[in-house]
């Protein structure tokens, strides 16, 4: 698809490329004491991709990073598609097992890491035979002497500065493959193609009134769904990162003050974690616009940070959608609702984005529209320029994702009759008690509300009665005295009894490195030994 007199492909590198022309100066990177302007950011790029050349990569061939939410990471954002190759962005939390699966099915030739990781290399490089050369990101941790292989900077420097990079030809070309969590088995490679990248990038900078004056702090990390691709929208209006290597309450403050950030991406855990911090006593975040997603957030913590100040945008989607897919749209009319139901309201999914395409439907088994009444359930399909090409290497996954012609997304919701959309639940996390259908996203809403409670996730476990009913795995709040007892009595005064957990415990929750709370973790445990329906 080649560029004409009244046609262009879309690529995320246009982004880079305006910025460079309009905001050569201005501050595109921000890490520690390091700062790049765009002119220095655009340099990285074109040199990593020399290099990446230089050393044996083509259009097609893969490239996998493991790191933190550091320069490197924004560099291969675009470094690798300048020469029509495909990143492969690592989870930096998965085991060694699953790095050398992911790195063997998509055929990576080159890995580029964190000193961090280094013992995670060093047990899989027998593993990984297709893994020609390595690179070794010098950060904060010393450099792994023992895995041969330049340094980041040594491999920019050694890129033949003459080098002209390829460009795209093909707006439906890969440019990355973003692996799903594989929580029921080995992670998917879900492939982004340009196209949907540039216009998923466009509708976040839209949706969230991003601008040259936007200051984005990475709270996101960079590899999840390409950081729900923020840094091509950042790219686009010419606005400015700043990295952060791990979430720490006291940091992000601090970088807040330091840099005036205005946006940035955070899951409900990582928000909690932000506003129960003693960090954030008296602290005012009027000026800082915060998306949230990644798990339906309870309206107490959207009331939470809204009382801080910030102004919260509830995003949904998955990996398959790169990333978020609807925005809980406010509307002229809630400004004047108190701010409990606000909240409320904002915590609801909501519509597509403007630029989403064809949009996304509720529908039941048989792909029939449900009712827009906010209370009958269906699963939520998409499709549209934002929904990925397909599984990587997996044509029969692909082929169930996409059957009817739309992406089933296996999200339980509701339609309310003004076309919002509000998740339930998951599928596999809808809990049947006695033949009745209890939502355990409903159930943690409501035991979220109680004072002394932080966090939460509800679970069905295996009732000799009812053959299943709800357990609450509690994190209470520092310094609050709460029993089971009374989180059970609390959810009765508001719910149907039969919804209300008949078991709590209280304990740390077990998380994904995006924030999501396993509860399939939570849920093996209960269930081993028993007849399983997860």
């Amino acid at each position: 698809m080649s560029s004409s007199v009244n046609h262009a492909p879309l690529s995320p590198l246009s982004f880079l490329e305006r910025s460079v022309l309009v905001y050569p100066d201005k501050p595109a990177v921000i890490h520690g004491e390091a700062v790049y302007t765009y002119a220095e950011y655009n340099e990285r790029v074109h040199r990593l991709a020399a290099a990446l050349r230089a050393s044996g990569v083509g259009r097609g061939d893969r490239v996998a990073i493991l790191a933190p939410n550091i320069p490197a990471m924004l560099d291969a954002k675009f470094g690798p598609m300048r020469i029509g190759a495909v990143l492969v962005p690592l989870n930096i939390r998965l085991a060694a097992r699953e790095i050398a699966y992911i790195l063997n099915h998509s055929g990576a030739k080159v890995l580029i890491f964190d000193s961090e990781f280094a013992d995670t290399v060093r047990e899989i490089r027998a593993d990984v035979p297709g893994v020609a050369t390595y690179v070794q990101i010098v950060d904060e941790v010393p450099r792994a002497e023992d895995i041969p292989g330049p340094s980041y900077e040594e491999f920019l420097d050694s890129a033949p500065r003459e080098t002209t990079a390829a460009e795209l030809v093909e707006e439906r070309d890969a440019i990355c493959i973003n692996y799903t969590s594989g929580t029921t088995g080995f992670p998917k490679g879900v492939v982004f193609h340009a196209r949907g990248a540039w216009i998923n990038a466009l509708g976040e900078a839209l949706e969230t009134g991003m601008s040259w004056r936007s200051v984005y702090l990475w709270t996101l990390p960079l590899f999840h769904c390409n950081g729900w691709c923020f840094p091509w929208a950042i790219a686009a209006v010419g606005a400015t990162s700043v990295c952060l290597r791990r979430i720490v309450p006291s940091e992000v403050y601090a970088l807040i003050d330091q840099w005036g950030v205005t946006h940035m991406c955070c899951a409900p855990t990582v928000l909690t974690l932000l506003y129960s911090s003693p960090d954030a006593e008296g602290r005012d975040l009027s000026g800082v616009t915060i998306a949230t997603a990644g798990a339906p957030p309870a309206p107490q913590v959207i009331r939470t940070m809204e009382q801080m100040g910030a102004q919260v945008h509830h995003l949904y989607g998955l990996t398959e959608t790169y990333g978020p897919y609807t925005i809980c749209a406010e509307q002229p009319a809630w400004t004047g609702l108190d701010l409990d139901r606000r909240a409320q309201v904002k915590a609801r999914q909501g519509v597509p984005y403007g630029v989403a395409g064809e949009g996304l439907r509720v529908v039941d088994e048989q792909m029939r529209d449900v009712p827009r009444d906010g209370s009958t359930m269906g699963e939520v399909v998409m499709r549209g320029n934002m929904v990925m090409t397909g599984y990587f290497n997996d044509p029969d996954a692909t082929a169930e994702a996409f059957r009817g012609g739309w992406f089933h997304s296996g999200d339980l919701a509701v339609w309310h009759p003004d076309g919002y959309v509000e998740l339930k639940d998951r599928a596999k996390d809808i809990i049947i008690s006695g033949g009745e259908n209890i939502s355990s996203q409903e159930v943690e809403k409501v035991v979220m509300e109680h004072p002394g409670v932080l966090e939460v996730c509800v679970v069905g476990v295996p009732d000799d009665k009812w053959g299943e009913v709800p357990k609450a795995f509690v994190v209470p709040r520092p310094g609050a005295e709460v029993s089971g007892d009374t989180i059970i009595e609390f959810t009765r005064e508001r719910l149907a009894h039969f919804k209300c957990p008949k078991h709590v415990e209280f304990g740390e929750l077990p998380k994904t490195a995006t924030g999501k709370i396993q509860k399939f973790v939570l849920r093996e445990r209960e269930w081993k030994g028993c007849d399983m329906r997860i």
